[in-house]
């Protein structure tokens, strides 16, 4: 492979660890919005202490994606940070204002006028922030950002941008619940497989709506979701790993449900780069012809691997230390015990 290939595997893998990890924060929030019922206030809690330790540190990954983009594909950054000025500004406001609210929930005063406050603001950003991470990534596949005199400056407000950022936010909010199942027990983990049953479903509907959006607005996706040699065993394993998932929920198998969601989720976005390749912005920039230099590729590809061996070890005990086994119990007085 060559350096400019290697380095768009690494932003897809990049990108496949900040949807399975930034992503289900983000879900995180939706669901204390989404939280009701007896156990309202525990779902909450159980929402804060999922994300509580390691919600700075998933950010890492699309840090590296932007790092990597200005500095191994600068024309493409360049088009893409001019064409979606708006949606990334969004995007940043929506990360921004969800970190803040989270950590000034935890330590402002604990009355309820206050914690619902920095709740509204907590779920809403956590709502933007996916939304416009799909856009963002559904118009670079519409091939409406060509270059030019002139940028269509509107090019994500068309229908297939904004499903596939409602479909991002429906994709992170089903992997949050599989994953807070897990770290409940008892009748709140009912409450999440539920939901994650829910969310399920609504991806499979945003799904075909993103497919037939596609057909006409991003055909180059549609057509390697469809006719490329990949696609059969592509969809044939995501399509295993949904019913998987979707077995052990019902089942009340939360562990093997997880397993097979992080499965379905990574394959989604493996799909869709997979499909896009090897554009990074259609229909005229591809890795090849928009990556810098050769020297400074290798260089980059170097840091890399370096950086790794210090980055993945502390990853590694990070969520050693703060994400094991201990499960997040409430009782339910409504049933006899």
């Amino acid at each position: 492979m060559s350096p400019h290939d290697l380095l768009g595997a690494v932003i897809l893998a990049a990108l496949v660890l900040y949807a399975l990890l930034g992503g289900a924060d983000f879900g995180g929030g939706i669901w204390d919005l989404l939280a009701s019922g007896p156990r309202t206030r525990a779902q909450r809690d159980l929402v804060e202490r999922a994300i509580g330790p390691i919600w700075e540190a998933n950010h890492v990954w699309l840090i590296l994606v932007v790092v990597l983009l200005f500095t191994g594909f600068p024309a493409a950054f360049a088009r893409v940070s001019i064409a979606l000025f708006t949606p990334l500004v969004l995007l940043l406001v929506g990360i921004v204002l969800r970190g803040a609210a989270f950590t000034f929930r935890t330590y402002d005063r604990p009355d309820d006028r206050v914690q619902r406050r920095w709740g509204v603001v907590f779920s809403g950003a956590s709502i933007l922030a996916p939304l416009m991470l799909g856009v963002v990534v559904g118009a670079l596949a519409t091939g409406r950002l060509a270059g030019g005199a002139t940028v269509d400056a509107l090019a994500w407000l068309s229908p297939f941008p904004v499903a596939t950022g409602l479909f991002a936010a429906v994709l992170f909010a089903y992997l949050a619940a599989t994953y807070l199942a897990v770290e409940a027990e008892g009748v709140l983990r009912d409450d999440f497989r539920r939901r994650a049953i829910a969310a399920g479903a609504a991806v499979f509907l945003c799904a075909l709506l993103v497919a037939a959006l596609s057909s006409r607005e991003a055909p180059l996706v549609f057509e390697g979701l469809t006719r490329r040699t990949f696609t059969l065993p592509l969809h044939v394993a995501t399509g295993a790993a949904a019913i998987v998932a979707f077995g052990a929920l019902f089942r009340d198998r939360v562990r093997l449900a997880r397993t097979a969601a992080v499965f379905q989720v990574a394959l989604i976005v493996i799909g869709w780069g997979a499909s896009q390749y090897p554009y990074l912005v259609t229909p005229d920039l591809t890795l090849a012809s928009a990556a810098g230099p050769r020297a400074t590729l290798v260089a980059v590809l170097w840091a890399l691997g370096a950086g790794a061996l210090f980055l993945l070890p502390a990853l590694y005990l990070l969520f050693r230390i703060f994400k094991g086994e201990r499960p997040f119990a409430v009782v339910d007085r409504a049933r006899p015990r």
